[in-house]
């Protein structure tokens, strides 16, 4: 296992690749750079010759926890780009999709200097898309803290994996101070509430038109609640170089990830199908 120190945390990491363009692809969720999907991507994008960087992010996989800054995807971002720049990558094109796609534009939007194009898909939108994801990553953590302490955060099944990858985040959970972790989750969910001029939580819409690096924006389903369709068009609307294109699957794909069958082959196995479609942009956009 590959890991760096930045930003005072240890990360996991891997390159896929060993000259050429540089990526960075983002996974969704608390999934991990290992979830299926993942690195064969990176591995097709290496193929045509690019250099992949795929991760944990903080909070996921074998990266250590982290309970601080405005916003967890924000952390997240400002943590991708301190990896880049550790790594001497120069600059990258930042892709990723669902939570993968967040941290992504808030990485280019904060940090330009490291960004060469930005790729998105399954970008969440909506009240019911942005409300869910407070309750989703914050609210479980805040209930357990609020009435049991920090023991019973340690316990949540969404934490089992980062413990079990990296056991010393079990003690990283058990030293936060109750109070300050409370008011960090509040912090946390307080960012995803809908809010005028803020497409994207954490991304005023006037950040989103100053971001002058050519991007690639993925047409969410129609059916897609949580990364609903018309927050796809508006972002790729924002950003002044953006090209908006459909995705390599059906309209349903966000669905059809969810049911049993696909479950066991995991929530990114198709990914892997979106390398011609980034490739193609790239050539055309980047050179």
């Amino acid at each position: 296992m590959t890991r760096a120190r930045v930003n005072g945390l240890s990360i996991s990491y891997e390159l896929i690749g060993t000259t050429g363009q540089p990526w960075a692809v983002t996974p969704g969720g608390r999934y991990s750079k290992d979830d299926p999907g993942i690195r064969e991507l990176a591995t097709e994008l290496a193929r045509t010759g690019r250099r992949v960087l795929i991760w944990d992010r903080p909070n996921t996989g074998a990266s250590d926890v982290c309970f601080e800054g405005a916003s967890e995807s924000e952390m997240q971002a400002d943590t991708l780009a301190a990896l880049i720049r550790h790594l001497d990558l120069g600059p990258t094109v930042i892709a990723g999709g669902s939570g993968g796609s967040r941290v992504s534009l808030l990485t280019a939007a904060r940090h330009r200097d490291i960004t060469a194009g930005l790729a998105i898909w399954w970008l969440t939108g909506g009240v019911y898309g942005l409300m869910s994801l407070a309750v989703h990553y914050a609210g479980g953590s805040f209930t357990a803290a609020w009435r049991d302490g920090m023991e019973a955060v340690a316990a949540l099944p969404e934490w089992a994996v980062p413990i079990e990858r990296n056991p010393g985040n079990r003690q990283r959970i058990l030293d936060q101070d109750r109070g300050e972790f409370l008011a960090t989750m509040e912090r946390w969910m307080a960012v995803y509430c809908p809010r005028e001029g803020e497409l994207v939580p954490g991304v005023p819409d006037a950040d989103v038109r100053k971001l002058d690096v050519p991007a690639l924006v993925l047409r969410s389903g129609e059916s897609d609640r949580h990364h609903r369709r018309e927050t796809s068009e508006r972002i790729a609307e924002l950003l002044p170089r953006a090209v908006l294109r459909e995705p390599p699957w059906g309209d349903t794909e966000w669905e059809d990830r969810h049911t049993p069958e696909a479950q066991k082959e995991g929530l990114f196995f198709r990914w892997p199908l979106l390398a011609p479609m980034l490739v193609a942009w790239a050539d055309e956009a980047l050179g």
